[in-house]
């Protein structure tokens, strides 16, 4: 079938994958540091206490059959190397069908890695990273030229991560629709970046040119991904510049850059390999069979875009294969962050010596500039943010945190960027509520701050060993 392929698109094609395999690098390589002290045997939220109360209904995963913290790793090493090689091309050096089980199994071993990651994994880039996985699966290699009807589907999920972002933000705060809500955004997202100062710092003028320039990127120009050629890659063009923008303003782990490989789906580059026109006709068969079922699991999510009761990042199946996303539907006018302190002395007073500890990305330190992170994706930093927005979210974790530090834990200690206590545990260790704004520029000039802040009250009263 001619209309089946679309050879003109092969090298957008071949960004999108690479870029893909790129991002499931960082995921698996994210995975395989950080979950001991979050997810393993001793972690703050251990996997098989979580498997004990989910069978495979609530979470299919490897880890179903037997779960062990070698094992775990296995699986996220592999996942690293595989990504890695598909990075490189292995996809290209394989057979179509050799190809389709290399993306295959990679799925599978996120998927089994997100299904048993609780609130550590509750963001939306995981289920859009599976998503676009299954897609990748379908999308061909070198040998064939890439399917119509998957590229389509390429776009379907960008329209409904922009479109989705668009509405849950019109619908939410008022702040989005009077234009004032970069105010506020850049010195409040969950970890400023090395710029965030400096966009913080606009002026208000531009900060109203922002967000209209985000209500263009995430309403309109989506509706233009499904027009003809070049309207097409006009628009994927706009939404890859809204992306950098909100790279260089912020860190949001890989969701930007995800964005980024979709739009590819859209944007039609010149040149590139030239794979021949057809395609095997059970390849053709397979792409049809599996885009049958895409549409027909868009029923929900479609509706979800027109309910009055927007569902944010939500998955409609455990599978991760059709979701809805958005992000920032109300955004915070003040930040607080909890600070973590611990203490020498077993029963400390009033004159008792308190220090801190240091989180890689989140706010600390007065003097420390935001560093960038991203798309590296630091899970602990961004639950210490939702934390400092209700003690809800910390609830689940962040008793045992404080019992880790207790006890000196080696893995939860690596997980931070400095640890006060280097010689002997602390005695003692609580958490206190700060208020935490950008400095001014004449502030900042005066002092070297990044930061001002100021003590709110005790968020966890002191706890001893």
């Amino acid at each position: 079938m001619e209309w089946f392929t679309a050879p003109e698109y092969a090298l957008s094609r071949l960004v999108l994958l690479r870029l893909l395999a790129a991002v499931y690098l960082v995921g698996f390589l994210a995975a395989a540091r950080q979950f001991r002290p979050l997810l393993g045997a001793r972690g703050l939220l251990p996997i098989p206490r979580y498997l004990r109360r989910a069978g495979w209904r609530e979470a299919p995963s490897l880890f179903q059959w037997r779960y062990s913290d070698r094992l775990f790793a296995g699986v996220a090493w592999t996942g690293a190397a595989l990504a890695a090689g598909l990075c490189a091309g292995l996809a290209d050096a394989v057979p179509l069908w050799g190809s389709m089980l290399l993306w295959a199994v990679l799925w599978a071993l996120y998927l089994s890695i997100a299904n048993v990651g609780q609130t550590w994994y509750s963001f939306g880039w995981e289920s859009l990273l599976l998503e676009a996985g299954t897609l990748a699966v379908f999308l061909g290699n070198a040998s064939v030229a890439p399917p119509w009807p998957v590229l389509l589907l390429v776009r379907w999920l960008l329209f409904r991560v922009e479109f989705g972002a668009g509405l849950i933000k019109l619908r939410g705060d008022r702040c989005w629709r009077d234009l004032s809500c970069l105010r506020y955004h850049h010195e409040t997202q969950p970890m400023p970046g090395p710029f965030s100062w400096y966009f913080h710092h606009l002026p208000m003028p531009l900060h109203r040119v922002e967000v209209a320039a985000n209500h263009l990127a995430q309403l309109g120009l989506p509706v233009l991904l499904f027009a003809p050629q070049p309207v097409a890659s006009v628009a994927a063009a706009g939404m890859v510049a809204t992306q950098l923008w909100l790279v260089a303003s912020g860190n949001f782990a890989w969701l930007n850059w995800l964005t980024i490989a979709l739009a590819f789906g859209a944007l039609r580059l010149p040149g590139g390999p030239h794979p021949r026109a057809g395609a095997p006709l059970w390849f053709e068969a397979v792409v049809l069979a599996f885009t049958a079922v895409v549409l027909v699991l868009s029923r929900r999510p479609a509706g979800n875009l027109l309910s009055r009761g927007q569902l944010m990042n939500y998955s409609f199946d455990r599978l991760h294969l059709v979701n809805s996303y958005g992000a920032f539907g109300s955004i915070s006018r003040v930040r607080f962050e909890v600070v973590l302190e611990g203490t020498a002395e077993a029963e400390p007073g009033a004159g008792a010596v308190w220090r801190e500890y240091g989180f890689r990305g989140k706010p600390g330190a007065l003097r420390r500039r935001p560093r960038q992170y991203a798309p590296y994706h630091l899970r602990l930093d961004w639950l210490m943010w939702f934390a400092a927005l209700s003690p809800s979210y910390a609830r689940p974790w962040l008793p045992a945190l404080v019992d880790r530090l207790l006890a000196g834990d080696p893995g939860t200690l690596r997980l931070l960027r400095d640890n006060p206590f280097p010689g002997e545990p602390p005695r003692q260790v609580r958490a206190v509520l700060y208020r935490y704004r950008f400095t001014t520029p004449a502030e900042r000039r005066a002092s070297g701050n990044w930061w001002h802040r100021e003590r709110v009250g005790l968020y966890l009263a002191a706890v001893g060993r």
